[in-house]
C-alpha cells in the first residue's frame, strides 16, 4: 500500500494522572452575558501566553506511542519514541531520545516533526498571537470530577487557503476551570489540512508547581481519509511527565509577584 506523509507538527510535551478524569458529556447551559464571555476568554488566553513562556524553563520527560489498527481492531504497526527534553548550554531545547525501536508502520511515514505536533498543533491547541482570529462560543458548563468547567467551541473566523509553511489554527472545544480561568482540557484539530491529514487530539493538564497546568495526557482514536480514498485508523498516546525546572535563569514576563528561585540542573533520567 502506497506511504501517506502523516504530519502532525509542534507538540512539544503531554499524558499522566490526568487520566483519573472521567470524561461526560453533560453540558448544562448557563446563562452568562457576552460581557462575562469576554472576561473569561481574555483571562484564559493571557493564561495561555504565561504558561507557554513558562514552560522555556521546564525539562520534562514524552512517552509517545502512535499505531495503525486493522480490521478487528489489531494493531498493525507500531511507531513508539521516548525521550527526555532538556536544554543544551546555549539555552536551546534538546531532545534526549531513550528508546526509539524500529518503527513497524507500513501505511504511514512518521518524521521527527509528527511527533513534535501530533495534531497539527501543538498540545496548547491556541496560540495566544492568534486570539483574534477565532470565534469563540460559550456552550455552558461541565462537572467533570471535582472540577467545574465552562465549555467554550473554538473555530478560525476563516479557515485559511492551505499553503505550505503556513502556521494552523485550532478547531475544537475548550474546557476552562471557572475558578482559576485556565484550559485544563482541549479536543481538536489544526485547518487547513491540504494533502496531509491530522488526528483529532484530545489533551488533559496536570497542575505544575502550583502555578502552572501543562499538558499531561494527549490520546486520539481516529480515522484519517487521505486524498485517494486510502482510510488509515489510528491510536496515538502521548505521555509527558516529571516537569521540573531546567533553567534558573529566565523570567516569566506576565507573573505577578511570583520569584524565579534558583534551582540546580535537573538530574539525568
Amino acid at each position: 500500500m502506497m506511504k501517506k506523509l502523516l504530519s502532525l507538527a509542534l507538540m512539544v510535551l503531554c499524558f499522566s494522572l490526568s487520566m483519573a478524569f472521567a470524561q461526560t458529556s453533560n453540558i448544562v447551559k448557563s446563562n452568562l452575558s457576552q460581557p462575562e464571555i469576554d472576561i473569561i476568554v481574555k483571562k484564559f488566553t493571557q493564561n495561555e501566553a504565561l504558561f507557554r513562556r513558562a514552560l522555556n524553563i521546564y525539562a520534562f520527560n514524552r512517552n509517545a506511542t502512535m499505531q495503525t489498527v486493522g480490521m478487528g481492531g489489531q494493531i498493525t504497526g507500531t511507531y513508539k519514541r521516548d525521550s527526555y527534553l532538556s536544554f543544551n548550554e546555549a539555552g536551546e531545547r534538546f531532545e534526549k531520545i531513550l528508546f526509539a525501536p524500529v518503527s513497524t508502520m507500513t501505511e504511514i511515514v512518521v518524521t521527527v516533526s509528527d511527533i513534535d505536533n501530533l495534531g497539527g498543533i501543538d498540545p496548547f491547541a491556541i496560540e495566544p498571537a492568534a486570539i483574534d482570529k477565532y470565534n469563540f462560543t460559550y456552550l455552558g458548563k461541565e462537572k467533570i470530577d471535582d472540577l467545574d468547567l465552562h465549555v467554550f467551541e473554538v473555530a478560525p473566523k476563516v479557515i485559511p487557503e492551505f499553503k505550505k509553511g503556513m502556521t494552523r489554527l485550532f478547531s475544537g472545544r475548550v474546557w476552562v476551570d471557572d475558578e482559576d480561568l485556565m484550559i485544563v482540557k482541549s479536543k481538536g484539530k489544526a485547518v487547513p489540512e491540504g494533502k496531509e491529514r491530522f488526528a483529532t487530539m484530545e489533551t488533559w493538564r496536570e497542575n505544575v508547581d502550583g502555578k502552572y497546568w501543562f499538558p499531561s495526557f494527549t490520546s486520539s482514536d481516529d480515522e484519517l481519509v487521505f486524498e485517494k480514498g486510502q482510510v488509515v485508523k489510528m491510536k496515538i498516546r502521548v505521555k509527558y511527565a516529571n516537569y521540573r525546572v531546567g533553567r534558573s535563569d529566565v523570567k516569566i514576563i506576565g507573573e505577578e509577584d511570583v520569584p524565579v528561585e534558583k534551582t540546580t540542573p535537573p538530574q539525568k533520567p
